[in-house]
């Protein structure tokens, strides 16, 4: 559809018009034979705001997030992802979309575009809270003001719980407007996530509600539970994966870690799974184990008939071969023409147990993460025979299984568990809970051993926190920013640090960038003072990923 290809075109053109100067200087060089930004149809600036959103979440929650959270390890240019060397960061992107999207809104309100309305009322919302989740305090009241009549070039910060108080009550009158079933302006395909189909919008604002209720829910729990058992009673949220709010990838927008992104491949080969998530896949006999990952290429045997520490070459179907290791590709061609690899080993000479598994991971944190594993050929952009790669179609430019996910089922189930185990009226937790892993193994292909899975001994229900949310941060696989979300509110699940780690405590929140710090200092020197400080923190003064904004502190979590 032409609206998947126009996206970014239509984000610069609108990027440009705001970058104008005075309104003289724009008349003096406007293009009659061009398209005014002010007369344009507002519908043309959707699909950069809904694609930008989307690909945002995946490059964090695939990204450096799903390091964080330890999903997975990077093996080469490792220290920000795997060890919490963090820079400051811009909020460039961010503003960005809400520019654009302020521009929609205000033409949907004074056109009378109802739908149009409560869509940009939602992506608003969705903005702003994925901000104050990432920095804490963000100018929020005066943001987007510059333009108009007030003319604020240095908006004041508002703290986290005026702006989550804000988000709530945007998501709440986005999903009154759509409840009216006006589609007046409907955008058709200009709406990448739901074609102009109305009656989806409303389960997708609900489904926020009771996202960022659920985030609040230890600081301002009365709230919490109003909007949380609001939207339940009403029963219109996403409850089915098929009804996820998602972003599939193109050919002409892969993957991140598709392998035709360099000419290496080193993208998709130095990211690894985390040993700490193949561990607890391992012990559960977890089905999606192996859509996400591979076994390893050359597996270690434990020979102690053998009179050397270890062999030097690999053998193939139990030979010796007169080879170290071989590239990737062409492991992945023997490997696929029925030939099978080892290495084999003596423990008591070596003087280690190595990892003798079909899956295995990297440790997180680790100093030399190439080296795990006694891998014979260590560097950045050389695959480790002996640990599992990523599975195939994360090389892919696009799988049907890959998608830049906004919200999903899964979520709102594992959310509703919670909250039902906090007495609130939302139904049975044992109920959400099982729905929550049904509803992600299907949305991974595997739905099929929802039945053999639950009755796994770690995962049968037992009405704790831990298991619930151990189980929400599996299948935040891919989209792991909410999992990281989740951990700092609730400590869960239990995570240690390896040597490598800047400090021994997972971060709490993104530094604020350099253009804040350098244009908008006295306002952000407000908002830095009412971050808490912490011992991880105090190295580098308030502006740490280790310094507590509003909504963790006084609650002892995560740390």
């Amino acid at each position: 559809m032409k609206y998947q290809h126009i996206y970014k075109l239509s984000f610069i053109l609108l990027a440009l018009f705001f970058m104008g100067c005075d309104k003289e200087l724009t008349e003096a060089n406007k293009n009659p034979n061009g398209i005014d930004p002010t007369e344009a149809d507002p519908n043309l600036f959707l699909p950069s705001i809904m694609q930008g959103t989307a690909r945002r979440y995946t490059f964090r929650g695939y990204g450096h997030f799903g390091g964080v959270m330890q999903h997975m390890q990077e093996d080469g240019w490792f220290g920000g992802y795997n060890n919490y060397q963090w820079t400051p960061e811009n909020w460039n992107h961010w503003f960005a979309y809400l520019r654009n999207n302020e521009f929609v809104l205000e033409k949907a309100q004074n056109r009378g575009f109802t739908f149009l309305e409560g869509i940009t009322t939602t992506m608003k919302a969705l903005a702003f809270g994925t901000m104050t989740d990432l920095w804490g305090d963000i100018p929020y009241n005066e943001a987007l003001k510059a333009r108009d009549e007030s003319e604020i070039l240095f908006p004041t910060y508002d703290s986290q719980d005026v702006v989550y108080k804000g988000v709530l009550e945007q998501l709440n009158y986005a999903s009154g407007l759509f409840a009216l079933g006006d589609n007046t302006g409907s955008p058709g395909g200009a709406d990448l996530y739901f074609q102009g189909d109305i009656s989806k919008w409303q389960p997708f604002s609900n489904s926020l509600i009771l996202r960022y209720a659920m985030r609040v829910s230890e600081k301002m729990p009365d709230l919490a539970r109003q909007n949380i058992e609001s939207v339940y009673q009403s029963g219109i949220y996403i409850k089915d994966h098929t009804e996820d709010v998602q972003r599939p990838f193109y050919n002409s927008d892969p993957w991140p870690t598709a392998e035709s992104q360099s000419s290496t491949g080193s993208g998709f080969l130095r990211r690894k799974p985390c040993q700490t998530l193949v561990d607890v896949l391992y012990e559960n006999q977890d089905p999606r184990g192996p859509v996400w990952f591979a076994p390893v290429h050359c597996r270690w045997v434990e020979d102690y008939t053998l009179d050397k520490p270890k062999d030097e070459f690999i053998r193939k179907n139990g030979e010796l071969t007169n080879k170290v290791s071989l590239l990737h590709k062409e492991y992945v061609a023997e490997i696929a023409a029925g030939h099978v690899f080892t290495r084999h080993y003596n423990p008591d000479l070596l003087g280690e147990k190595l990892d003798t598994n079909v899956y295995v991971g990297v440790p997180p944190h680790m100093l030399e993460p190439s080296i795990h594993n006694e891998n014979p050929t260590p560097g950045q952009i050389v695959q480790n025979q002996h640990v599992s790669q990523m599975a195939p179609m994360f090389a892919a430019r696009t799988h049907d299984m890959l998608q830049s996910r906004v919200i999903t089922a899964t979520e709102i189930h594992f959310i509703l568990a919670e909250a039902a185990l906090k007495g609130w009226n939302v139904g049975n937790a044992e109920d959400h809970y099982k729905e929550g892993i049904r509803q992600s193994l299907a949305m991974w292909g595997v739905g099929e051993h929802f039945d053999s899975y639950i009755e796994q001994p770690n995962v049968k229900f037992n009405g704790t926190l831990e298991q619930i949310m151990e189980q929400k941060w599996i299948a935040g696989f891919t989209h792991a920013l909410e999992s990281w979300y989740d951990y700092r509110r609730t400590g869960y699940p239990v995570l240690e640090t390896g040597r490598a780690a800047l400090q021994s405590a997972v971060p709490v929140r993104i530094l604020y960038g350099e253009n804040e710090l350098q244009f908008n200092e006295e306002k952000i020197r407000e908002a830095l003072e009412r971050l808490e400080s912490t011992p991880y923190s105090e190295a580098q003064g308030k502006n740490s990923q280790w310094a507590k904004p509003w909504l963790i502190q006084g609650t002892g979590k995560p740390w």
